[in-house]
């Protein structure tokens, strides 16, 4: 088992250490490509996972799993080429939990990178018989550390009350919204530094599920995520273990089409009523025209009583983040 100081007797750090910040740089390749053809947000959602684990796991001096990830917002796309740098920072601990603020920016090699994603991570310090374990204290003493704590103890609220709202809410086979799942095994090339699937690797299931849902609603398969968030992961998934992923429409704005992505996982001997929630979240696209604009979007309207109870849940969602200015 990996050595870990009781809580009293934690080390505390400020965070002008190196140990609270880790920068992650690579070239985007072919590979990383999604079907627009620049690289996809499931890519960038793996990148941001990487970073914010290499930063946790430097923190805490161990292996960490990854318990939320928040508020990821693409502002702009990374072309196959650029260079990727993704930056993640320790802003706030608490006894076992770290979170970290991810930023990723990106442009051509020898020039100015550009911002291209931010988000909120929260991971869980564990040893090796996958228990909680204590971390290090951070003491913001700059400036902007002070700040960047703040503003993380702030998200709290604001993530309570959006898990409030995901838990009142239900998704069964009585409602009538556009949906599609995808089913596969966990393979072994999925597999993180603890032996389970890395929540990189289950975001992008996520995202290509919900692309999938969008490109089948739009008819057109040059559509692009500008939100991902409330990202909750309950349990690991096992390689070997047989996967569902599932992205419903909830919504549609005049630009935007929200969704709702459940991950499952199970013993593929043990049949689908083994499936157990792995991850939630949502997600908002919007389809792109010709001049790289969003175009409007076709209108789905609920039809049973779930539909509008989850039509107006993921209205609720945007209201509360508008709310706290997000």
């Amino acid at each position: 088992m990996d050595h870990c100081d009781s809580p009293s007797t934690r080390t505390r750090e400020d965070d002008a250490s190196p140990r609270a910040a880790t920068t992650l740089r690579l070239l985007a390749a072919p590979t990383d490509a999604g079907h627009s053809g620049r690289v996809s947000a499931g890519r960038v959602l793996e990148w941001i996972d990487k970073a914010g684990f290499a930063a946790a796991a430097g923190w805490s001096g161990g292996y960490c799993v990854t318990a939320y990830v928040g508020n990821v917002r693409f502002s702009r796309p990374v072309a196959i080429g650029d260079l990727v740098e993704a930056r993640a920072r320790v802003a706030l601990t608490g006894t076992t939990s770290m979170h970290v603020i991810v930023e990723v920016s990106s442009g051509a090699p020898g020039g100015p990178l550009e911002p291209a994603t931010t988000c909120l991570m929260i991971f869980v310090a564990v040893d090796d018989e996958g228990s909680p374990r204590p971390v290090p204290t951070l003491e913001p003493r700059t400036t902007e550390g002070r700040l960047l704590a703040r503003w993380t103890e702030r998200r709290k609220e604001l993530r309570e009350l959006v898990q409030r709202a995901m838990e009142e809410v239900e998704y069964t086979g009585a409602g009538t919204a556009p949906r599609v799942q995808l089913r596969f095994l966990a393979a072994p090339t999925d597999v993180n530094w603890g032996g389970k699937v890395h929540g990189g690797i289950v975001m992008r299931w996520i995202d290509e599920a919900a692309h999938v849902l969008v490109t089948q609603w739009t008819g057109d398969d040059d559509n692009v995520a500008i939100f991902t968030g409330g990202v909750r992961f309950y349990r690991p998934l096992h390689i070997g273990q047989v996967v569902e992923v599932e992205a419903r429409l909830l919504h549609t704005g005049d630009h935007s089409l929200h969704v709702g992505v459940h991950v499952r996982s199970g013993d593929p001997a043990a049949g689908p009523g083994a499936m157990e929630l792995t991850t939630y979240c949502r997600t908002i696209f919007v389809s792109l025209d010709e001049e790289r604009r969003a175009r409007r979007t076709r209108q789905w309207a609920p039809v049973s009583e779930e539909d509008r109870e989850l039509d107006a849940h993921a209205v609720e969602l945007v209201e509360i983040r508008e709310r706290f200015g997000d």
